[in-house]
C-alpha cells in the first residue's frame, strides 16, 4: 500500500524547435492523491482517491475498502513508513479489521509493488503530455488505472518481478 501523488503540470520529453515554443502550464498546483493497494495474488488495485490530502482517514478508508472485498483470508499490507500508517487511528482500525501492517525498511522502494506501479502509471499518463485542464488530468489517470487488466497486463507482469535494475534479486 502507498500513495502517489499526481501534479497537474506540463511534463515535457525532447523538445527540439527551430522556433522557441511557450507551452501552457497550469497556473495553480492541483493535486490528484491516489492511495493504493495492490493484490498480490489476484493483481487487483484497491484506490482511495481524493483531491486534497492523503491522511489517516484516508488510509482508514482504504483499509475498510479492502476488507471489504470479504473472504477468509488473512490480509497483510505491505507499507512504507510513512507517518499516516502508523498513527494510532490506522493501528486500531487495523486491528478491528483484522489486517496485519508490515512496515518495509526506510529506503526501499523496490521493494514495494505499488511503488512501481505509480512510476507506470506516470510513464504511461503523464511523459511528454499536457493536459488541458485538471477534469481531462483526472480522467487520464484514472483510466490508466481501469485499463491495467486488460490493456496493460503484459507490462504490469515485468514490474512484479524480484531482479531490480542493477542486477540483485530479492530472495525470500
Amino acid at each position: 500500500m502507498d500513495a502517489s501523488h499526481f501534479v497537474l503540470a506540463s511534463f515535457l520529453g525532447w523538445v527540439w524547435c527551430f522556433v522557441r515554443l511557450h507551452v501552457r502550464a497550469a497556473s495553480a498546483r492541483q493535486r490528484y492523491n491516489v492511495l493504493g493497494a495492490l493484490d498480490a495474488v489476484t493483481h487487483e488495485l484497491v484506490t482511495e482517491i481524493n483531491t486534497t490530502d492523503i491522511n489517516a482517514l484516508s488510509v482508514c478508508a482504504l483499509l475498510r475498502k479492502i476488507a471489504g472485498r470479504g473472504g477468509s483470508v488473512p490480509i497483510t499490507l505491505v507499507m512504507d513508513n510513512a507517518r499516516y500508517p502508523r498513527c494510532a487511528l490506522v493501528q486500531d482500525t487495523a486491528k478491528e479489521l483484522g489486517i496485519e501492517r508490515l512496515f518495509l525498511p526506510s529506503y526501499s522502494p523496490n521493494l514495494n509493488w505499488i511503488e512501481r506501479l505509480w512510476k507506470f502509471v506516470k510513464q504511461e499518463v503523464l511523459n511528454s503530455r499536457h493536459h488541458q485542464d485538471f477534469k481531462k488530468f483526472q480522467e487520464a489517470i484514472d483510466g490508466c488505472l481501469a485499463e491495467m487488466p486488460r490493456k496493460h497486463r503484459e507490462k504490469l507482469a515485468t514490474l512484479r518481478t524480484t531482479i531490480f535494475k542493477r542486477g540483485t534479486t530479492c530472495h525470500s
